[in-house]
């Protein structure tokens, strides 16, 4: 494939924005070569600058879960943009959209909405804080919250790619209040706690790891986490920024039958628009300020063109629950035709998927932590991504990073998919 204008226009981008991206994955660093500019998108595929089209497997990093330029979607935010695109005034519809996500979702009473999982998750932790008047709090390394500063500490996804977990800028006394945990380790998490007795606000974690691969959580580490929370008075944060309304209506807290004290949300809860939300209990929300003394604020918080992308999206998935388990099938017909052809021609890997996440590590050794996916064969991906790229196929640029499988793609589309792989694993 010619990618000209693709790599035009990011020679353009590098002289007036920094990295030549606004957002550091994008890039290509971790995979080599030029990013590609997309210039319009429909169901399951991209069509970039150079006329290329692409089956998409990374879906805007999760929320396109019933595929691009979606109609219903599209239609809402029309029609809302025609009334005024921002008030920063309460209207009906934030109502609406948070009526049906409680509903959708177990264990919630209140949500309160926000730009973006960054600063859902943010918010969550500073709730916790107030909430339980202790200030520091357990994460878990690889997994990404955003890029708030008590968040990168070993963080996923884009730090592991540039080798820089630490971020400058993050200050030590933030640094020293935030505790690292591994995945999949329960008594690690013990050990932590009995080190920092009454001192930790809460654990924040993503089920599901999808920023170090997709992770799935070993069996009795969420149920322990839960139990240590209780034990200790501290508060249990599911990150479901990629999880919620993916995995299930009711996200990882339905499918892994564990609750949480705080969930927060994004991706699809904003139908591809910048949406974040929090949710727990009326105890724990009824805190926040107007109510309660913990302050949390935003003007485009609630933005009717974003509430109407969100609505439009989870009225389907609350009207439609079949798609939950299409695309979890999709995904492992995926999942079985990728093994079958790097098998045939001996690649090493190791291939972990959860509902409709799924992502491919070079490593016969099985993935369930931060050391473990690090362990992966770099070299051996970027081949992969690149020729895939060249077979039509849009993967994350990441060996760190889950794909993500929308409704929209046929099995058809999967078919030509597990063809590439097959004609690039012989180049490996």
């Amino acid at each position: 494939m010619i990618y000209q204008r693709s790599s035009a226009l990011f020679a353009a981008a590098q002289k007036v924005i920094p990295g030549g991206v606004n957002s550091p994955v994008r890039a290509f660093k971790a995979v080599g070569g030029d990013p590609i500019f997309v210039k319009e998108a429909k169901g399951a595929y991209l069509y970039d600058e150079d006329g290329n089209r692409l089956i998409d497997y990374i879906n805007s990093w999760g929320p396109m879960i019933l595929g691009h330029a979606h109609a219903p979607v599209v239609n809402a935010v029309v029609e809302k943009a025609k009334k005024g695109t921002s008030f920063g005034m309460p209207t009906e519809i934030e109502t609406q959209i948070a009526e049906l996500a409680v509903a959708m979702v177990p264990n919630i009473d209140k949500i309160r909405f926000v730009n973006s999982g960054t600063e859902a998750c943010m918010s969550a932790v500073r709730l916790a804080r107030g909430y339980t008047k202790k200030d520091k709090i357990i994460k878990f390394a690889g997994c990404y919250h955003g890029h708030s500063d008590s968040f990168l500490i070993q963080a996923g996804s884009g730090a592991i790619t540039f080798g820089s977990p630490n971020s400058p800028g993050v200050t030590q006394g933030t640094a020293q209040d935030t505790l690292l945990a591994r995945y999949n380790d329960l008594d690690h998490v013990k050990s932590i706690i009995n080190s920092n007795k009454n001192e930790i606000a809460c654990i924040i974690i993503e089920p599901v790891a999808g920023n170090m691969g997709c992770i799935p959580p070993v069996k009795g580490f969420l149920e322990g986490l839960r139990s240590l929370c209780d034990a200790h008075n501290i508060l249990l944060i599911f990150d479901e920024v990629m999880t919620g309304f993916r995995l299930a209506q009711g996200g990882a807290q339905e499918l892994l039958g564990v609750d949480a004290d705080i969930v927060t949300f994004g991706k699809v809860i904003g139908g591809g628009l910048p949406v974040g939300a929090f949710a727990a209990s009326s105890a724990i929300m009824n805190h926040l300020a107007p109510l309660g003394p913990v302050y949390q604020a935003g003007t485009l918080s609630g933005n009717p063109l974003a509430m109407a992308a969100g609505l439009a999206m989870l009225t389907e998935l609350h009207e439609n629950p079949d798609i939950f388990k299409s695309i979890a099938d999709k995904t492992e017909y995926l999942h079985k035709g990728i093994a079958g052809a790097l098998e045939q021609h001996n690649i090493t890997h190791t291939i972990n998927r959860v509902g409709s996440m799924i992502s491919v590590h070079f490593d016969k050794e099985t993935i369930v932590d931060f050391d473990t996916a690090a362990k992966g064969n770099n070299n051996t991906f970027k081949k992969f991504f690149h020729g895939m790229l060249e077979n039509g196929i849009y993967i994350a640029p990441s060996a760190f990073e889950t794909w993500f499988i929308t409704e929209a793609l046929t099995y058809d589309d999967l078919d030509e998919t597990i063809a590439a792989v097959d004609k690039v694993a012989k180049t490996l």
